[in-house]
């Protein structure tokens, strides 16, 4: 029997009530019992970025993050702006991985929980680009929970339309991930096909 598709998803902001990782948790409680998204608890305990311990002096924790990220079939990040850039915590993860060989060629999909922020997105986007990675375009999208109370965020992504959005880029970024991947065991038939189950719930 195939193993389920795995998503590992990192968010920006290490705030416990962050609009982003809110977004995230709404994407993995959507997916289907064959599709697991996992959301990464790994960057605040990962020390500043020191090339000189990337040879013999790896931390644990990003040997960890790095292990994640290799089983993964795909990425999801979610990220706010802070001072018109990438957030010092997440920067600082693409910076110990940058250099490594998990995370080249690997499909990533960008969503946002802000209806700002462009400029954080252009240096993301730019930064996967030096890393390589294989950016699924057609997956990005923005829900605007910005200055929302946990209440107004919750009714938003309850939301039958919110849920729809939610469910329609999932599965775009699925098939990407299961059409680009040769001898796949997954069947993306099963996966997207639940997919849009829930979303006619």
């Amino acid at each position: 029997m195939p193993g389920p598709l795995v998503l590992y998803a990192l968010c920006g902001s290490l705030r416990k009530v962050s609009t982003n990782r809110a977004l995230l948790e709404a994407l993995r409680d959507i997916a289907p019992p064959d599709l697991s998204i996992e959301i990464c608890d790994l960057i605040g305990d990962l020390p500043i970025f020191n090339p000189d311990r990337e040879a013999d002096d790896m931390p644990a924790s990003v040997l960890a993050l790095a292990a994640k990220i290799r089983a993964a079939d795909g990425l999801i990040i979610a990220s706010p702006e802070y001072a018109h850039g990438i957030p010092g915590g997440l920067k600082n993860a693409l910076d110990w991985l940058v250099s490594r060989d998990e995370i080249p060629h690997k499909p990533v999909m960008l969503v946002h929980a802000s209806h700002r922020g462009d400029d954080a997105l252009e240096a993301l986007t730019e930064v996967l680009k030096t890393m390589s990675v294989r950016r699924v375009e057609a997956a990005f999208f923005r829900i605007n929970l910005l200055g929302k109370t946990p209440e107004q965020r919750e009714e938003i992504l309850a939301d039958s339309g919110t849920q729809a959005i939610l469910g329609e880029h999932l599965q775009r970024f699925v098939r990407e991930i299961v059409h680009a991947e040769v001898g796949q065991v997954h069947s993306v038939e099963s996966v997207t096909a639940a997919l849009d189950e829930s979303r006619s719930r």
